[in-house]
Protein backbone atom coordinates (compact mmCIF):
# COMPACT_ATOMS: atom_id res chain seq x y z
CA UNK A 1 0.00 0.00 0.00
CA UNK A 2 1.25 3.04 -1.14
CA UNK A 3 0.41 6.99 -0.91
CA UNK A 4 -1.85 7.06 -3.65
CA UNK A 5 -4.24 3.98 -1.42
CA UNK A 6 -3.63 5.76 1.82
CA UNK A 7 -5.35 8.72 0.04
CA UNK A 8 -7.72 7.30 -1.98
CA UNK A 9 -8.72 5.42 1.28
CA UNK A 10 -9.11 8.29 3.57
CA UNK A 11 -11.22 10.23 0.79
CA UNK A 12 -13.35 7.27 0.99
CA UNK A 13 -13.50 6.85 4.64
CA UNK A 14 -15.03 10.56 3.97
CA UNK A 15 -17.30 9.95 1.30
CA UNK A 16 -17.71 6.89 0.09
CA UNK A 17 -20.27 8.26 -2.91
CA UNK A 18 -17.32 10.26 -4.54
CA UNK A 19 -17.43 9.96 -8.53
CA UNK A 20 -14.24 7.78 -9.67
CA UNK A 21 -13.63 10.94 -11.67
CA UNK A 22 -13.59 13.53 -8.59
CA UNK A 23 -11.54 10.80 -6.37
CA UNK A 24 -9.16 10.09 -8.98
CA UNK A 25 -8.62 14.53 -9.79
CA UNK A 26 -8.08 14.58 -5.78
CA UNK A 27 -4.96 11.48 -5.82
CA UNK A 28 -3.90 13.34 -8.93
CA UNK A 29 -4.56 10.24 -11.39
CA UNK A 30 -5.98 9.33 -14.15
CA UNK A 31 -9.31 7.63 -13.91
CA UNK A 32 -8.42 4.27 -15.03
CA UNK A 33 -5.34 3.92 -12.59
CA UNK A 34 -7.58 4.93 -9.80
CA UNK A 35 -10.28 2.91 -10.76
CA UNK A 36 -7.84 -0.41 -10.63
CA UNK A 37 -6.33 0.77 -7.37
CA UNK A 38 -10.05 0.55 -5.93
CA UNK A 39 -10.62 -2.26 -7.09
CA UNK A 40 -7.38 -3.80 -5.35
CA UNK A 41 -7.95 -2.74 -2.20
CA UNK A 42 -11.96 -3.88 -2.24
CA UNK A 43 -10.04 -7.27 -3.51
CA UNK A 44 -7.35 -7.15 -0.99
CA UNK A 45 -10.17 -6.79 1.97
CA UNK A 46 -8.93 -3.38 3.01
CA UNK A 47 -12.70 -2.01 2.12
CA UNK A 48 -14.97 -4.15 3.33
CA UNK A 49 -18.29 -2.39 1.43
CA UNK A 50 -19.51 0.84 1.21
CA UNK A 51 -22.27 2.12 2.86
CA UNK A 52 -24.08 5.12 4.41
CA UNK A 53 -23.89 6.77 7.84
CA UNK A 54 -27.34 7.10 9.15
CA UNK A 55 -28.77 9.72 12.03
CA UNK A 56 -29.49 7.70 14.69
CA UNK A 57 -31.71 10.49 16.29
CA UNK A 58 -33.91 11.30 13.52
CA UNK A 59 -34.81 7.76 13.58
CA UNK A 60 -35.55 7.30 17.09
CA UNK A 61 -33.23 5.87 18.28
CA UNK A 62 -31.24 8.11 20.40
CA UNK A 63 -30.15 5.86 23.15
CA UNK A 64 -26.63 3.97 23.30
CA UNK A 65 -26.06 1.60 25.78
CA UNK A 66 -22.76 0.09 27.26
CA UNK A 67 -23.51 -3.65 28.10
CA UNK A 68 -20.61 -5.30 29.74
CA UNK A 69 -21.18 -9.37 30.73
CA UNK A 70 -19.56 -12.18 32.64
CA UNK A 71 -20.28 -15.21 31.42
CA UNK A 72 -19.52 -18.68 33.25
CA UNK A 73 -18.63 -20.68 29.99
CA UNK A 74 -15.29 -20.37 28.21
CA UNK A 75 -15.22 -23.01 25.39
CA UNK A 76 -16.08 -22.38 21.76
CA UNK A 77 -19.03 -24.02 21.51
CA UNK A 78 -20.70 -22.55 24.05
CA UNK A 79 -18.78 -18.85 22.37
CA UNK A 80 -20.36 -19.70 18.99
CA UNK A 81 -23.96 -20.79 20.64
CA UNK A 82 -23.67 -17.07 22.23
CA UNK A 83 -22.23 -15.22 19.15
CA UNK A 84 -25.24 -16.47 17.29
CA UNK A 85 -27.51 -15.33 19.49
CA UNK A 86 -26.20 -12.02 20.21
CA UNK A 87 -25.34 -10.81 16.71
CA UNK A 88 -29.43 -11.65 15.72
CA UNK A 89 -30.22 -8.98 17.97
CA UNK A 90 -30.63 -6.10 15.99
CA UNK A 91 -30.42 -3.71 18.40
CA UNK A 92 -26.78 -4.91 19.04
CA UNK A 93 -24.97 -2.77 16.56
CA UNK A 94 -21.00 -3.40 18.53
CA UNK A 95 -19.59 -6.56 19.80
CA UNK A 96 -16.37 -7.36 21.53
CA UNK A 97 -14.93 -10.49 23.22
CA UNK A 98 -13.05 -8.23 25.83
CA UNK A 99 -9.67 -8.64 28.29
CA UNK A 100 -9.69 -7.67 31.59
CA UNK A 101 -12.42 -7.37 34.26
CA UNK A 102 -15.89 -8.03 31.65
CA UNK A 103 -15.46 -10.71 29.10
CA UNK A 104 -17.79 -9.50 26.37
CA UNK A 105 -18.95 -5.62 25.78
CA UNK A 106 -22.01 -4.79 23.17
CA UNK A 107 -23.02 -1.23 22.51
CA UNK A 108 -26.76 -1.65 21.55
CA UNK A 109 -29.23 1.30 19.92
CA UNK A 110 -32.44 1.49 20.82
CA UNK A 111 -35.52 4.50 21.14
CA UNK A 112 -35.31 4.50 24.87
CA UNK A 113 -34.98 3.18 28.74
CA UNK A 114 -38.16 1.43 27.50
CA UNK A 115 -36.62 -0.55 24.36
CA UNK A 116 -33.38 -0.64 26.16
CA UNK A 117 -35.74 -3.00 28.92
CA UNK A 118 -37.42 -5.37 26.06
CA UNK A 119 -34.16 -5.68 24.53
CA UNK A 120 -32.15 -6.99 27.89
CA UNK A 121 -35.29 -9.34 29.05
CA UNK A 122 -34.96 -10.95 25.59
CA UNK A 123 -31.19 -10.83 25.86
CA UNK A 124 -31.55 -12.75 29.31
CA UNK A 125 -33.92 -14.85 28.65
CA UNK A 126 -32.16 -16.38 24.87
CA UNK A 127 -28.97 -16.06 26.70
CA UNK A 128 -27.08 -19.29 29.09
CA UNK A 129 -24.39 -18.74 31.44
CA UNK A 130 -24.31 -15.70 32.14
CA UNK A 131 -22.99 -14.40 35.12
CA UNK A 132 -22.98 -10.69 35.47
CA UNK A 133 -24.63 -7.65 33.34
CA UNK A 134 -24.25 -4.09 33.55
CA UNK A 135 -25.10 -1.38 31.48
CA UNK A 136 -23.91 2.07 31.01
CA UNK A 137 -26.37 4.77 29.32
CA UNK A 138 -24.32 7.29 27.08
CA UNK A 139 -25.68 10.49 27.94
CA UNK A 140 -23.81 12.64 25.85
CA UNK A 141 -22.14 11.68 22.09
CA UNK A 142 -19.29 13.71 22.03
CA UNK A 143 -17.29 12.07 19.05
CA UNK A 144 -18.27 9.37 16.58
CA UNK A 145 -16.13 8.51 13.46
CA UNK A 146 -15.86 5.05 11.39
CA UNK A 147 -12.88 6.61 9.97
CA UNK A 148 -9.71 4.66 10.62
CA UNK A 149 -6.19 6.54 11.54
CA UNK A 150 -4.52 6.29 8.26
CA UNK A 151 -1.48 8.05 9.44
Amino acid sequence: MDVFDRHILALLQQDASLALKDLAEAVNLSTTPCWKRVKKLEQGGYIRGRVALLDADKLGLGLSVFVQLKTQHHDSRWLAQFAETVTAFDEVVEFYRMSGEWDYMLRVVVADIAAFDCFYKKLITNTEGLSDITSSFAMEQIKYTTALPLG
